[in-house]
């Protein structure tokens, strides 16, 4: 294989860590890495991509379900772009539920916070407040 990289390059090359690596390799996110006669992983520059686009998916937070399907779609020319559009308008929606969800936390947070002295005494609202089911 030429220009073909050791783990720790593809590591660099890529923005994913040896260990995401091995663990994409594990699951079946990714195919398995040529071996040089050594043993050693080995990767070429088609296998750098695909990392970085895991990377990206993962930075858009998608799920690894997600971006196994994402691969798919990526990999397939003949696919329609509205299956791929499809796929973000949903992850669309989760971020959406999320996002309302770390706003109803954040404010129940200052809600507590705003009723906490801060002071030397032992009352507190927060520890009252985690307190209550």
């Amino acid at each position: 294989m030429t220009n073909a990289m050791n783990i720790g390059d593809a590591a660099l090359a890529s923005g994913v860590s040896a260990k995401m690596i091995r663990h994409y390799e594990e699951t079946g996110l990714i195919p398995k890495a040529s071996r040089s006669d050594g043993g050693y992983r080995t990767y070429a520059e088609r296998d750098i991509h695909l990392l970085r686009f895991i990377r990206q998916g993962r930075l858009l937070g998608f799920s690894m379900k997600q971006i196994a399907e994402l691969i798919g779609l990526w990999l397939d020319q003949s696919r329609p772009s509205s299956k791929v559009k499809q796929l973000a308008l949903s992850h669309i929606t989760e971020l959406d539920d999320k996002i309302k969800e770390l706003q109803a936390m954040k404010a129940t947070l200052e809600q507590l916070a705003c009723h906490c002295h801060g002071d030397d005494r032992p009352d507190c609202p927060i520890l009252e407040g985690l307190a209550q089911q």
